[in-house]
């Protein structure tokens, strides 16, 4: 399994440093890494033509991105995709792939073979099937879950990860998640004493809006990083 190996909790930007920079582009994952974090979190969808563009909802400025080919959407909006991101980010930056639709796997899988991310990376989604179709392809995958409804299903799908939103993590769920031999990672942790807490409780990662918070929250900065270098 591939892994980071950090004392701390790795520390990865929600859409990358969206409080900071439009989310889900190229500057808001280059931004996440200058203010200290480890990586960021990105979703990821179909277009018509199959591309897999990195965008959270089904619209894109106004465009339906399943049912526009991926040179219309450009065209308006420089929205990249996966192979972009992991071109740019797969050797410095660990990745969380968000699956926001059904059939990427194999766009995923192909992709990661031709960039592997060396610096780790999870295959997450919110739909049980999506799970077990990146599981089924050896790939690394986390179920992600913001109601109790959602997070009672963990036991039973394959997986590294476990990332619940932070209002559903206890230190008794991190606890089960680690004697069940797996990861947690927490999402969207805005707070700097949430943040500590969920350290405390030994937590793997914690995704964040705010990347600057996060990164000084854990001694990280890019001042930090640089004065360690010297």
């Amino acid at each position: 399994m591939t892994s980071t190996s950090i004392s701390r909790p790795l520390l990865l930007g929600h859409r990358g440093a969206r409080r900071y920079a439009p989310e889900n582009t190229l500057a808001a994952f280059d931004l996440t890494l200058e203010h200290g974090c480890d990586g960021f979190e990105f979703d990821v969808r179909f277009t018509a033509d199959r591309r897999a563009i990195i965008c959270h909802d089904p619209k894109l400025a106004g465009m339906d991105v399943a049912h526009k080919v991926y040179s219309e959407i450009y065209a308006r909006v420089a929205a990249p995709c996966l192979d972009h991101v992991l071109a740019r980010f797969a050797a410095r930056a660990f990745l969380d792939i968000e699956l926001k639709v059904a059939g990427l796997e194999d766009e995923v899988f192909t992709c990661l073979q031709e960039s592997p991310a060396r610096r780790g990376y999870v295959v997450s989604s919110f739909y049980p099937d999506v799970v077990r179709a990146v599981a089924g392809h050896g790939l690394v995958s986390g179920f992600l879950c913001d109601t109790q409804r959602e997070l009672a299903l963990w036991t039973g799908l394959p997986g590294e990860y476990v990332i619940p939103h932070y209002k559903l993590a206890s230190e008794q769920l991190v606890q089960e998640i680690h004697a069940a031999g797996r990861k947690a990672l927490v999402w969207t942790v805005n707070d700097e004493r949430e943040m500590q807490r969920l350290a405390e409780w030994g937590v793997e990662g914690i995704i964040s809006d705010d990347t600057v918070l996060l990164a000084r929250t854990f001694g990280n900065t890019a001042e930090a990083q640089r004065h360690r270098d010297t």
